[in-house]
């Protein structure tokens, strides 16, 4: 059976919610045009332009709306149509799309599933155009693309066309081959620029102003193919710390703001026209362990330093209970987690026994990790280095850094020649749903090259839940894939953050566990 049969659920649903925005904006025109404008304010604004040079929540809340996802997702439900209308697995391995008619670019160019394919096999292939994590972590499976006729494609996989649904039906999007070739070289360099016409991607909004590292202005798309977006105008900006981002709130500068720290949440509460909103996301957050150096060649040396925190104690201190203690890589709600694994609690003597076992007493670490990424990111992993600082036989420094530096550790890979920093903390949201996307991208060999962990056993159980096409037989064998990451302790595993946003209180807006912002889900 193809898939996309549901286009009428989808289509009333937006239909009514159109209907609804339409009428409410065109009152708000009439009244103040001026609140036809929405801005947002992010925790980082995005380096580049590239919409596939990335795999950061901030940067697809920005360009979601100009590069739109081919399919729409609903976390805990699964993938709907959106520019795909239907798609069935043809044969094994091979999944064919079928793209909806009139769909054009911003720069009128139409689109086509030569587009698309090509778009695939430049986020996959990581000799065309820039080695891209979407396509390491988000499309792990996917192997190739290629057009069939204007408006279907195929896609190859490696994996079951049940697993394959989840990475394209989240991370497929399209950018125009000839535009992107002729003004960018696209396939051999990242898009970069400086300007609006920099951006053509076939979303409800186009980019009309771009100032780089600090705003980007879209309006939206007159020849949209789809429903009218609730806003006329959207400017994205960024602002690194919390409290000037409640601050924005407070003073009317800005709508919505992510990633509100504990801290700010009753000043937050307190202003007038805006409220907090908060949700358990699917984003744990950890410090990995590169095992191709030492001391973190040690399993026992590993657990030590899981059992050195007391990751509970820091939940309730330093996030204000805005977290739940986490002892595997994916948290509640996410298909495949283990339920009978606990969190390591804090057990000193273990751990400077289990650092004596390792052969690794004296050792000296040092964690690197970012500030204003996550939810008080910085002071968190003061915590975590301290409380390992305080084994008698192990010394552990911590450095605060940009993301970028953590980002960057975590591609480069396992070869002790090509990284420099095997110690950091990252955040990871599952936005899929599935552990498969919180494990593959980190564990799996050995056609993976930004994995952070070597480990066969751990890969050869991936591998396998990545060809199970029963739901109940994949689900157990990823629970036995996180009993395994939690016994091998690939990374010192801490908790899943809440998201808490500060919002304007008339718009009508729900959080997403999955993290994304999508404007058209809103109402005034």
């Amino acid at each position: 059976m193809p898939h996309g049969i549901n286009t009428d659920r989808r289509t009333f649903m937006k239909s009514g919610v159109a209907a609804g925005t339409l009428v409410t904006v065109a009152g708000c025109l009439g009244e103040d045009p001026d609140q036809d404008e929405f801005t947002v304010t992010l925790s980082q604004f995005p380096d580049t332009i590239d919409p596939l040079d990335h795999i950061t929540g901030d940067y697809f809340d920005v360009y979601d709306h100009i590069y739109e996802p081919l399919f729409d997702f609903e976390p805990g439900e699964g993938i709907f149509p959106r520019v795909v209308d239907s798609w069935e697995a043809t044969e094994d391995g091979v999944t064919e799309l079928q793209l909806i008619d009139d769909v054009v670019f911003h720069n009128g160019d139409e689109l086509t599933a030569e587009d698309v394919a090509w778009t695939i096999n430049r986020t996959v292939d990581p000799d065309l155009g820039v080695p891209s994590p979407i396509g390491t972590f988000g499309l792990g499976s996917i192997t190739g693309a290629e057009a069939v006729d204007e408006t279907t494609l195929q896609v190859m996989h490696s994996a079951s066309a049940g697993l394959a649904e989840f990475e394209y039906g989240n991370y497929a999007r399209a950018i125009p081959r000839d535009w992107a070739i002729d003004n960018h070289d696209a396939e051999n360099e990242a898009i970069s620029g400086s300007d609006a016409e920099d951006f053509n991607g076939t979303g409800p909004y186009e980019v009309v102003d771009f100032t780089s590292g600090e705003e980007i202005v879209l309006e939206r798309f007159d020849d949209y193919w789809g429903d009218e977006p609730p806003f006329e105008r959207v400017v994205f900006n960024a602002d690194g710390e919390s409290s000037g981002r409640a601050a924005a709130l407070e003073t009317q500068e800005t709508d919505l703001t992510i990633n509100i720290l504990p801290e700010d949440v009753d000043t937050v509460d307190a202003a007038d026209g805006v409220e907090i909103r908060d949700v358990t996301s699917f984003r744990t957050v950890f410090c990995p362990m590169k095992n191709t150096v030492e001391p973190f060649d040690s399993q026992e040396f590993r657990q030590a330093m899981n059992y050195a925190v007391d990751n509970q104690g820091i939940v309730d201190t330093v996030l204000s209970g805005f977290g739940e203690a986490r002892g595997q890589p994916v948290s509640p709600g996410i298909n495949g987690f283990n339920d009978e694994i606990e969190p390591y609690a804090q057990d000193v003597g273990m751990a400077e026994s289990l650092v004596e076992e390792s052969g690794y007493g004296g050792a000296e670490i040092e964690l690197q990790a970012p500030q204003g990424r996550y939810l008080n990111d910085a002071q968190i992993a003061e915590q975590v280095a301290d409380q390992i600082d305080q084994l008698d036989n192990v010394s552990c420094d911590v450095n605060i850094g940009d993301f970028e530096v953590v980002s960057d550790a975590n591609q480069a890979g396992v070869d002790p020649d090509e990284f420099e920093i095997p110690f950091y903390m990252i955040g990871w949201g599952v936005i899929t749903g599935d552990t498969d996307y919180g494990v593959q991208g980190f564990f799996r060999i050995p056609d993976n090259p930004n994995r952070t962990f070597e480990d066969e056993e751990l890969s050869d159980a991936i591998l396998e839940s990545q060809q199970i096409d029963d739901p109940d037989e994949r689900r157990a064998q990823l629970e036995e894939v996180n009993r395994l990451a939690h016994e091998k302790a690939p990374f010192v595993y801490l908790h899943t953050q809440e998201s808490i946003y500060g919002i304007k209180e008339e718009i009508q807006w729900d959080p997403r566990e999955d993290e994304t912002v999508y404007l058209w889900e809103m109402e005034q």
